[in-house]
Protein backbone atom coordinates (compact mmCIF):
# COMPACT_ATOMS: atom_id res chain seq x y z
CA UNK A 1 0.00 0.00 0.00
CA UNK A 2 1.29 3.26 -0.70
CA UNK A 3 0.57 6.61 1.77
CA UNK A 4 -1.93 7.87 -0.35
CA UNK A 5 -4.11 4.72 0.40
CA UNK A 6 -3.19 4.26 3.86
CA UNK A 7 -4.40 7.84 4.58
CA UNK A 8 -7.78 7.44 2.66
CA UNK A 9 -8.32 4.03 4.49
CA UNK A 10 -7.17 5.60 7.94
CA UNK A 11 -10.09 8.66 7.35
CA UNK A 12 -12.36 5.80 6.52
CA UNK A 13 -11.90 3.93 9.56
CA UNK A 14 -12.06 7.17 11.70
CA UNK A 15 -15.56 7.93 10.12
CA UNK A 16 -16.99 4.98 10.71
CA UNK A 17 -15.84 4.88 13.79
CA UNK A 18 -17.17 8.20 14.66
CA UNK A 19 -20.54 7.30 12.85
CA UNK A 20 -20.84 4.25 14.79
CA UNK A 21 -19.97 6.27 18.63
CA UNK A 22 -22.67 8.97 17.66
CA UNK A 23 -25.31 6.49 16.83
CA UNK A 24 -24.72 4.38 20.32
CA UNK A 25 -24.38 7.27 22.38
CA UNK A 26 -28.43 8.45 20.88
CA UNK A 27 -29.67 4.81 21.68
CA UNK A 28 -28.99 5.21 25.34
CA UNK A 29 -31.51 8.23 25.63
CA UNK A 30 -35.15 7.21 26.54
CA UNK A 31 -37.48 7.96 23.88
CA UNK A 32 -40.55 8.42 25.82
CA UNK A 33 -43.91 7.54 23.86
CA UNK A 34 -47.78 8.10 25.52
CA UNK A 35 -50.81 6.54 24.68
CA UNK A 36 -54.35 6.98 26.24
CA UNK A 37 -54.04 10.77 27.14
CA UNK A 38 -57.46 12.45 28.18
CA UNK A 39 -58.77 15.56 30.29
CA UNK A 40 -62.24 14.91 32.09
CA UNK A 41 -64.20 18.53 30.62
CA UNK A 42 -63.33 20.56 33.83
CA UNK A 43 -66.42 22.06 35.68
CA UNK A 44 -64.94 25.47 36.09
CA UNK A 45 -61.66 27.39 35.39
CA UNK A 46 -60.08 26.63 38.28
CA UNK A 47 -58.53 23.38 37.61
CA UNK A 48 -58.66 19.98 35.51
CA UNK A 49 -56.79 17.11 35.48
CA UNK A 50 -54.80 15.15 32.82
CA UNK A 51 -53.90 10.93 32.82
CA UNK A 52 -52.27 9.22 30.52
CA UNK A 53 -49.68 6.25 30.35
CA UNK A 54 -45.89 7.08 29.62
CA UNK A 55 -43.68 4.32 28.41
CA UNK A 56 -40.32 4.24 28.37
CA UNK A 57 -38.78 1.19 26.01
CA UNK A 58 -35.16 1.71 26.84
CA UNK A 59 -32.95 0.49 29.55
CA UNK A 60 -32.51 3.83 30.98
CA UNK A 61 -34.54 4.94 33.85
CA UNK A 62 -35.72 8.56 33.86
CA UNK A 63 -38.43 11.02 35.34
CA UNK A 64 -41.25 13.33 34.36
CA UNK A 65 -39.79 16.86 35.43
CA UNK A 66 -42.61 19.11 34.63
CA UNK A 67 -45.32 19.89 31.91
CA UNK A 68 -46.33 23.04 29.93
CA UNK A 69 -49.52 24.06 28.12
CA UNK A 70 -51.12 27.13 26.46
CA UNK A 71 -54.50 26.32 28.59
CA UNK A 72 -52.37 27.10 31.84
CA UNK A 73 -49.33 28.51 33.70
CA UNK A 74 -49.19 26.42 36.52
CA UNK A 75 -49.02 22.42 35.70
CA UNK A 76 -48.61 20.64 39.01
CA UNK A 77 -47.35 17.01 38.96
CA UNK A 78 -49.56 14.68 41.68
CA UNK A 79 -49.26 12.27 43.32
CA UNK A 80 -51.84 10.35 45.13
CA UNK A 81 -50.91 8.34 48.72
CA UNK A 82 -53.35 7.15 51.21
CA UNK A 83 -56.10 9.36 49.05
CA UNK A 84 -54.53 11.91 49.47
CA UNK A 85 -53.12 14.47 46.98
CA UNK A 86 -49.84 16.64 46.80
CA UNK A 87 -47.18 18.02 44.20
CA UNK A 88 -44.51 16.32 43.54
CA UNK A 89 -40.83 17.61 41.75
CA UNK A 90 -40.66 14.53 39.40
CA UNK A 91 -42.12 11.42 39.03
CA UNK A 92 -40.10 8.34 37.97
CA UNK A 93 -40.60 6.72 34.72
CA UNK A 94 -38.89 2.84 35.28
CA UNK A 95 -36.67 1.56 32.13
CA UNK A 96 -38.33 -0.40 30.29
CA UNK A 97 -41.60 0.37 32.04
CA UNK A 98 -43.83 2.80 32.57
CA UNK A 99 -45.30 5.22 34.18
CA UNK A 100 -49.70 5.79 35.06
CA UNK A 101 -51.39 8.90 34.97
CA UNK A 102 -55.03 7.74 36.17
CA UNK A 103 -57.70 9.11 38.01
CA UNK A 104 -57.81 8.42 41.85
CA UNK A 105 -53.97 7.93 41.68
CA UNK A 106 -50.93 10.08 40.27
CA UNK A 107 -51.82 12.62 37.58
CA UNK A 108 -50.96 16.57 35.97
CA UNK A 109 -52.94 19.01 37.66
CA UNK A 110 -53.82 22.15 35.98
CA UNK A 111 -54.32 25.41 37.77
CA UNK A 112 -55.95 28.44 37.00
CA UNK A 113 -56.96 27.45 33.83
CA UNK A 114 -57.32 30.34 30.92
CA UNK A 115 -60.09 28.89 29.30
CA UNK A 116 -63.03 25.73 29.64
CA UNK A 117 -62.66 23.17 27.37
CA UNK A 118 -65.19 20.90 25.80
CA UNK A 119 -65.85 17.45 25.36
CA UNK A 120 -64.33 16.49 21.94
CA UNK A 121 -61.87 19.92 22.07
CA UNK A 122 -58.06 18.73 22.35
CA UNK A 123 -54.78 20.28 25.06
CA UNK A 124 -51.69 20.34 23.82
CA UNK A 125 -49.52 19.78 26.61
CA UNK A 126 -45.28 19.15 26.98
CA UNK A 127 -43.83 16.96 29.02
CA UNK A 128 -40.22 17.26 30.68
CA UNK A 129 -38.30 14.48 31.42
CA UNK A 130 -35.07 14.93 33.01
CA UNK A 131 -32.76 12.66 30.16
CA UNK A 132 -35.40 12.20 27.25
CA UNK A 133 -35.99 16.04 26.67
CA UNK A 134 -39.67 17.19 25.95
CA UNK A 135 -42.66 15.59 24.68
CA UNK A 136 -45.83 17.07 23.07
CA UNK A 137 -49.21 14.97 23.76
CA UNK A 138 -52.64 16.09 22.61
CA UNK A 139 -55.13 14.95 25.25
CA UNK A 140 -58.67 14.36 24.18
CA UNK A 141 -61.30 16.25 26.34
CA UNK A 142 -63.55 13.54 27.56
CA UNK A 143 -66.78 13.43 29.18
CA UNK A 144 -66.79 14.51 33.07
CA UNK A 145 -67.57 10.55 33.82
CA UNK A 146 -64.86 8.91 31.51
CA UNK A 147 -62.41 6.91 32.73
CA UNK A 148 -59.61 5.00 30.54
CA UNK A 149 -59.61 0.95 31.02
CA UNK A 150 -56.12 0.53 31.63
CA UNK A 151 -54.87 -2.01 29.09
CA UNK A 152 -52.89 -5.02 30.64
CA UNK A 153 -49.45 -4.55 29.72
CA UNK A 154 -46.35 -7.54 30.12
CA UNK A 155 -43.98 -4.52 30.29
CA UNK A 156 -45.63 -3.25 33.66
CA UNK A 157 -42.81 -3.33 36.26
CA UNK A 158 -42.57 -2.40 39.25
CA UNK A 159 -46.10 -0.88 40.38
Amino acid sequence: MNTRTTRILAAALSLTAALAISACSGDSEPKMTVSGAFMPQPVNDKMAGAFMVISNPTETPDKLTGATSPLSDDLQIHETKDQKMQQVQSMDVPADGELRLERGGNHIMFMGLKSTPKVGDKVTVELRFEKAGSVKVELDVKDRTYNAQAPTSTAHSGH
